[in-house]
């Protein structure tokens, strides 16, 4: 074969994975179309208890109050290694084991 009969051929293949990528996504999109339904009939299926979620959209989902901060807190080395022995011991990280005890200590405050 040529070096044209080949990249004809390639060109071949690529425009035949483009085809059959455009037929998927296309067949996603109508997939997603298909699983609209009316306001009445959403609320009657969540008031029933059944299940709606593929109805939903949770890529953009956010949890009021729940939004994150960075803040930076500068720790003595003695307290960072009993945090990291600790966070060890019950295997989490310290981070975790920081945020569940502020936690903990905000709701006992909080009572």
């Amino acid at each position: 074969m040529t070096e044209f009969g080949q990249l004809s051929s390639r060109i071949e293949e690529v425009r035949s994975g483009l085809f059959r990528l455009d037929v998927q996504i296309t067949e996603s999109l109508q997939l997603m179309k298909e699983k609209t339904i009316k306001a009445e009939e959403f609320d009657a299926m969540f008031d029933n208890g059944e299940d709606i979620s593929e109805y939903l959209d949770f890529s953009q989902a956010k949890r009021p109050g729940q939004e994150s901060k960075r803040v930076n807190v500068d720790f003595p080395t003695w307290m960072v290694e009993s945090l990291d022995r600790e966070a060890k011991r019950i295997g989490v990280t310290r981070q975790s084991i920081i945020k569940v005890w502020l936690a903990e200590r905000l709701e006992q405050i909080a009572n």
